[in-house]
């Protein structure tokens, strides 16, 4: 059975993408991975190569997943000197937090079509060159405009990497899916840390100049792009052309509404890849005890003949209130992500801390995911109803949200500890998605569905908040703006935290 980390990731975007359901009736094996694919799955199967490609693939993953968060988290730690020296005002700046919600929702859907066209490795390999020149040209673009031009260079290359790498995972390590899945989503969450808490310091080292420090991070994706080069032109030696590679190139699903072809952004392949039909008789408990997230309700063969004449277009997932639960859920929480990723150091900063501590207590909150990403699903999986765990969460989020208004200071390091164990909503959404439908397909469409809304729901938020700290000239009132909108977001979890089956619904 995969662990957990099979399963979660933080905001980025990296869980491995569907596996194959067990099934021990009906005739078929009960061996894992061997049950035919649900509609639209396809088999996966690994690449040949050596013991040095296979290693120097994990170098890659390893060092793509280390630039997918810095572009991000190091604009927070220094936004207040991006915007004096830009003359940028709080609204512009609200739009560039809101960009990597913008980014992943548009460009996510180029990823599939690329790598059809091109191969996942060579769609990486570019992804990485886009995010290194993005963070090398926007301190130097000249002005507003091209710093957020070149901010969505690169974050368009964060985005298509998003997507690919878990696939890429899945192809090339089949039989080591939750070890390196494992890997590279701790080194997504290291990198995220490490730029968070680092950048303010560097800068000040190297002379103060805010530039510095934002162009600090293209030596790391220049690293980056060296061993995908050789990854991409092996790949492309290793594998030629073969009937099914144009639908297999992408590791999608079915065009319409599916995960795979531009119907998905990023994070359809996130949840997806929680096994969402279980023989219940044989193997639900079982896969409780590992966290593994199992749909309630017919099991094994019956649900799967169920799922195939019953599964529909992903339009018509729109007919299912336990989807829009699951949509504005996802959205509100991605917002809150993305509030506290581009504004926290500053509601700190205001309140007299410095920046280099701003920045690390923003890379504590951010780190707090990687503990809890393992624990949550574990636990949602034992329960017949989430909605406990999600008031845990917000109320976490209501009182860190309360003392930034009251005491944001005096209290910081609680406040962002408290904020961290509220952004670990993310897990858990991903959780409730595969616990919500009966099949792996049906996992993938109801994905499709929750989490492209849901970004487009969380894209607002940023800017928002920044408009009403420039016209207010404080924090009070984006403050409860965030309380409400995570007050909003309980309520739409417990929703979607009920003992519901999508396809019932449909």
């Amino acid at each position: 059975m995969p662990a957990a980390g099979d399963r979660t990731a933080r905001h980025t975007g990296t869980v491995a993408p569907p596996e194959p359901a067990v099934r021990e009736s009906a005739g078929e094996s009960a061996n894992a991975g061997e049950a035919a694919p649900a509609a639209g799955d396809r088999p996966t199967t690994a690449l040949p190569g050596s013991p040095w490609q296979r290693r120097l693939l994990v170098a890659g993953l390893v060092l793509a997943a280390l630039n997918l968060r810095p572009a991000i988290t190091s604009l927070g730690a220094l936004l207040e000197e991006v915007r004096d020296g830009l003359g940028m005002s709080g609204t512009v700046a609200g739009m560039l937090t809101s960009m990597p919600a913008l980014c992943f929702a548009i460009f996510g859907l180029t990823a599939p079509r690329l790598a059809r066209k091109w191969g996942q490795e060579a769609v990486v390999c570019a992804g990485l060159v886009a995010i290194g020149l993005g963070v090398l040209v926007r301190p130097f673009a000249g002005g507003t405009v091209g710093f957020l031009l070149a901010s969505a260079l690169a974050l368009a290359g964060i985005a298509v990497s998003n997507i690919l790498l878990p696939v890429i995972v899945k192809r090339r390590f089949p039989d080591r899916v939750g070890p390196m899945t494992g890997v590279y989503t701790m080194a997504l969450a290291l990198g995220t840390s490490i730029a968070a808490a680092s950048t303010v310091p560097l800068t000040d080292a190297l002379g103060g100049d805010w530039r510095t420090g934002l162009v600090l991070w293209t030596v790391v994706a220049a690293v980056a792009v060296l061993p995908w080069i050789v990854i991409a032109r092996s790949s492309r030696a290793a594998r030629p052309a073969e009937p099914g590679d144009s639908a297999d190139a992408d590791g999608s699903t079915p065009p319409a509404g599916s995960a795979g072809s531009g119907g998905s952004v990023e994070p359809a392949r996130e949840a997806a890849s929680v096994p969402a039909a279980r023989d219940q008789s044989a193997t639900q408990d079982q896969s409780a005890a590992q966290g593994q997230p199992v749909a309630r309700g017919r099991s094994s063969a019956a649900d799967d003949a169920d799922a195939g004449p019953r599964a529909t277009p992903g339009r018509r997932i729109t007919r299912s209130p336990t989807a829009w639960a699951l949509a504005v859920f996802f959205g509100l929480q991605a917002t809150g992500a993305y509030i506290t990723m581009g504004w926290m150091p500053q509601m700190f900063r205001d309140a007299g801390v410095s920046a280099s501590t701003a920045g690390v207590l923003l890379a504590v909150t951010m780190a707090l995911g990687v503990p809890l990403s393992f624990v949550l699903p574990r636990l949602a999986a034992r329960l017949p109803h989430q909605g406990g765990l999600v008031v845990a969460l917000g109320a976490c989020g209501l009182v860190g949200y309360a003392g930034l208004w009251s005491a944001p200071a005096g209290g910081a390091w609680a406040w962002a500890v408290l904020l961290g164990l509220s952004n670990c909503a993310f897990p858990l959404a991903l959780t409730m998605i595969g616990m919500r439908a009966r099949s792996s397909s049906g996992v993938v469409r109801l994905s499709a569905f929750a989490q492209s809304t849901g970004y487009l729901i969380s894209i607002p938020g940023p800017l928002l908040v920044g408009a009403l700290y420039q016209h207010t000239d404080g924090w009070d009132l984006p403050i409860a703006l965030m309380g409400g909108l995570l007050v909003l977001q309980i309520g739409a979890g417990v929703l979607a935290g009920r003992d519901r089956i999508v396809e019932n619904e449909l």
